[in-house]
């Protein structure tokens, strides 16, 4: 089963303060009316979980340039990692690992297992619609690095990608 909330507000539930872009905020899912309401907190709105919180998690709020992006299907970004495999550049490992993540997260990709050579650890993948099979490189990124890839990624997917071509 999957849950729709709303992304990240704009206000301090607590406080009514703005958010500010690039500080943290405790994002909180409680149950109201028989709905899924999300609540977002400022450091200094913040003192611990309602009762009867269902989630608690921290993040950052996004700058206004990050908060919207053009979302690709799920066969474009399909496309997108067949490329970048292709391509097989180490300098684009980290976008390769990350969109490997999110086709996974969307079903597009499964994992099928892992396998070690030497101290390295590499995830095996399928494609959901019969794809060959793909081995990425487990990276055990730290939360900067994803962080990184993420922000990468995009500019990568906005303006070295043409979503419009096929694969070949």
């Amino acid at each position: 089963m999957e849950y729709q909330f709303r992304p990240i507000g704009k206000k301090c539930a607590a406080t009514g303060e703005d958010l500010a872009p690039g500080s943290l905020c405790h994002s909180v899912l409680v149950e109201r009316n028989g709905e899924l309401v999300r609540l977002d907190y400022s450091e200094q709105g913040w003192t611990g979980p309602p009762e009867g919180a269902l989630g608690v998690w921290k993040c950052v709020v996004p700058t206004p340039a990050e908060v919207r992006h053009e979302p690709l299907d799920t066969n474009a970004l399909m496309r997108c990692f067949e490329q970048l495999t292709e391509e097989a550049s180490p300098a684009r490992e980290g976008l390769r690992y990350i969109l490997a993540l999110l086709l996974v997260k969307k079903r597009r990709l499964r994992l099928d297992g892992s396998r070690a050579d030497g101290d390295l650890e590499y995830l095996q993948l399928a494609g959901a619609q019969g794809e060959g099979a793909y081995e990425v490189r487990d990276l055990n990124p730290s939360d900067e690095d994803v962080q990184q890839w993420q922000r990468e990624l995009n500019v990568y997917l906005a303006s070295e990608w043409n979503p419009g071509s096929e694969a070949a």
